[in-house]
Order: structure tokens, then C-alpha cells, then sequence
């Protein structure tokens, strides 16, 4: 088993700094993906690369989504022959401590899809929480079960055969709805899940690139897309869920 970090990130100087010290024990191979962000940003990911030896970096030109991001970190993952990729978000929402834990799972179920279910404190919005629910309600109905505790959780582990295989088939959400259609998808594709609760706390530069109408908008044409890509799939996920 061999694995790596993927990081999406878009303007987040100050908190990646910190991402990137909690992940120096461990030393894991780190991809950051800039999805063009500012100068400034660019300069401080640049100092961070010749900082940490262990962390490489792709520039996109211009910013294209977390899911655009995320993608092109998995594609260099695979074409670097890593058989894993851990995900977490670049503003540090994301309990770092956890991931021996991921590794540990992930060891153990090399072809499953390891998903953080978060635990929030009481300073979540009730509006996100509410949201997020009806989220991973749609997400049961898609897949005919509950075995996806929560699909909108960026910090994952994958299984990069199984994703490769995905990406060659399908062009996945570029944007926020990327998390949840390449969790539906593999699951689809009969990839077995796995749920670790872990602490998730909002980002610590209290900035946040969710854009509530835009995305939420997007999220739910995701949702209705794989409604109808779920109908057909129904006699075999219905025996799935049987079984």
C-alpha cells in the first residue's frame, strides 16, 4: 500500500501553513493543487514546497473547482503509481490527528472507500447542518442505502484503482458537487464504504468558499442527475442492498 495526500486549495495562506506542519510527522507524500489562486498565495505554496521536501505542487492556470482540483491531484497521484489518496481541505477544518486511523482502515480494506462522518461542534450553522442532511438523504435514495453516513466530508481515503477506473468512464462534478458524485459513483461501481467519525470544525482563516445559492443550486442538479442515473441501476442496487 502506498499513499498520498491530496489537498485542493484556492486561497488559503494562513491555514495551509499550519495543514502542512500537522502533516510533517507523518511523512506522507503531499500533492497541493493551486486552482489559481492569487500571486501572493502561489508565492507562499512555493516556499512551502522548498520548505517541506516530501510536498509537490500542480499550478492551474485559472480556477476550475474543488472538483477540478481534487481530479487532477488523484491523476497525478495515480500516475505516480500511488495505490492511495488521502483528501483533506486546505483550511484546516479537518482533524489531521486522525489520519494514522484512515491508514490504519484503509490497510486493512485496501479496496474500500474510507469516509469521514463529522462530528460538529455547537458552532456549526444550523442552515449548513440542515443542508447537509437533505444532502446525504438524496445520497441514501441514489445508492438504495444508508451505508454513506455522510458524502460531503472532503477528508477520504480512495482506493486509486477503483477511481482510475471511474475517471476513465465518467466526467465527474468540477465544482462543490464533486464530493458527492464520486462517492455515489464508486459505490455504484461497487466499491465497499467505510465511515470514521472524526472532528470537523470550521475553517481556521474563517474563510469559506462555499457560495450558499450557486453551490446549493449545483448540489441539486447533482442530485437529480444521479436520481436519474440511479433508475437504471435500481434491480441491481436493490439486490445489493439485499444482500
Amino acid at each position: 500500500m502506498k499513499t498520498c495526500i491530496v489537498i485542493p486549495f484556492y486561497n488559503h495562506p494562513q491555514a495551509i501553513q499550519q495543514v502542512l506542519e500537522q502533516l510533517e510527522p507523518f511523512v506522507l507524500p503531499c500533492i497541493v493543487v493551486n486552482d489559481g489562486s492569487s500571486a501572493d498565495s502561489r508565492a507562499v505554496l512555493e516556499q512551502l514546497a522548498q520548505r517541506y521536501a516530501w510536498v509537490s505542487l500542480i499550478h492551474r492556470p485559472q480556477n476550475g473547482g474543488k472538483g477540478a482540483a481534487v481530479i487532477d491531484g488523484l491523476n497525478h497521484a495515480i500516475g505516480q503509481g500511488f495505490s492511495h489518496a488521502i483528501q483533506i481541505d486546505a483550511d484546516g477544518q479537518h482533524n489531521i490527528a486522525d489520519i494514522p486511523r484512515f491508514l490504519s482502515v484503509s490497510e486493512s480494506h485496501q479496496n474500500q472507500l474510507i469516509l469521514g462522518q463529522p462530528v460538529f461542534g455547537s458552532e456549526v450553522p444550523k442552515k449548513r447542518l440542515y443542508g447537509r442532511q437533505i444532502t446525504n438523504i438524496w445520497i441514501h435514495i441514489n445508492t438504495l442505502s444508508n451505508v454513506i453516513a455522510d458524502g460531503m466530508c472532503g477528508f477520504r481515503c480512495y482506493p486509486l484503482a477503483a477511481v482510475e477506473r471511474l475517471l476513465q468512464s465518467a466526467r465527474l462534478g468540477q465544482r462543490m458537487d464533486f464530493d458527492i458524485e464520486i462517492v455515489v459513483r464508486l459505490y455504484w461501481q461497487g466499491v465497499g464504504v467505510i465511515n470514521l467519525p472524526t472532528p470537523v470544525r470550521y475553517p481556521l482563516d474563517g474563510v469559506s468558499h462555499f457560495n450558499m445559492l450557486k453551490d446549493n443550486v449545483l448540489i441539486s442538479a447533482k442530485h437529480a442527475q444521479l436520481f436519474f442515473g440511479m433508475l437504471w441501476r435500481f434491480p441491481l442496487l436493490l439486490l445489493r442492498c439485499w444482500r
